[in-house]
């Protein structure tokens, strides 16, 4: 079993994705740079948070032409693993791995700071350690989480259960106070149909340490990892 954390031009949470799987999730991990093509080591593919060449455009509007994503691609349409979190999110919906795109804040201001966000699903590879409705404590940094999709594509994520967490208060209420930057349906993250892809903007590996003020994502990272497992 191998991950591979893919670094593009300015990505900074790249060595956070790094530590937690090498650490926590004990598994071998290498930094795979954007130009790179090759992704047949990986059983798994992380798109870290932080920033990517070309933001300044559109979140991810640049990156998802980076080589890399075509094999990103092709590596999730053999049903492999590939996981998104805030601007790798970004990517994965502009690469047309995920639906729907990303925007600015409702308030127009970048957020940082603790949020909940309720699991809606435990039916995908990367919840089956968690419980539906269980509320997880992880942080958000962003300025571009704002999830808007179409009519017709929300009523598919939701008849699908492609919704898989959701911003809610602490305990569990999915209200428009809970919602930081104004997603549609308070969606903080999705996955594909194949269930292979998921996108999220909250910082699971910013929250698997209790120093760090919340740990609640390891079974995150612990329900990929026993995937992979079973795979092998």
């Amino acid at each position: 079993m191998k991950f591979g954390v893919i670094v593009f031009p300015g990505s900074n949470c790249d060595h956070d994705a790094y530590h937690v799987i090498s650490k926590h999730v004990g598994q071998p991990v290498s930094f795979v740079w954007h130009k790179e093509t090759d992704l047949s080591d990986y059983d798994a593919v992380v798109i870290p948070g932080g920033f990517s060449y070309g933001d300044y455009l559109r979140a991810g509007a640049l990156a998802r032409f980076s080589p890399v994503m075509t094999s990103v691609q092709k590596f999730a349409a053999e049903g492999r693993f590939v996981l998104g979190i805030c601007n790798g999110f970004q990517i994965l919906c502009e690469a047309g791995l995920l639906p729907g795109a990303l925007i600015r804040n409702r308030d127009l201001h970048f957020i940082c700071e603790h949020i909940h966000v309720r699991v809606e699903t435990a039916n995908t590879p990367f919840t089956h350690e968690l419980r539906q409705h269980q509320v997880l404590r992880l942080p958000i940094a962003h300025a571009e989480g704002n999830y808007v999709c179409d009519d017709e594509t929300l009523a598919e994520l939701e008849n699908e259960a492609r919704v898989v967490f959701r911003y809610c208060d602490a305990a569990g209420n999915v209200t428009d106070e809970s919602n930081p930057n104004g997603s549609r349906a308070n969606i903080a993250g999705i996955c594909n149909r194949a269930r292979n892809v998921l996108g999220l903007m909250p910082h699971p590996e910013r929250a698997c340490e209790g120093l760090l003020g919340s740990s609640d994502a390891r079974g995150l990272f612990r329900s990929l990892a026993d995937t992979l497992a079973l795979r092998s």
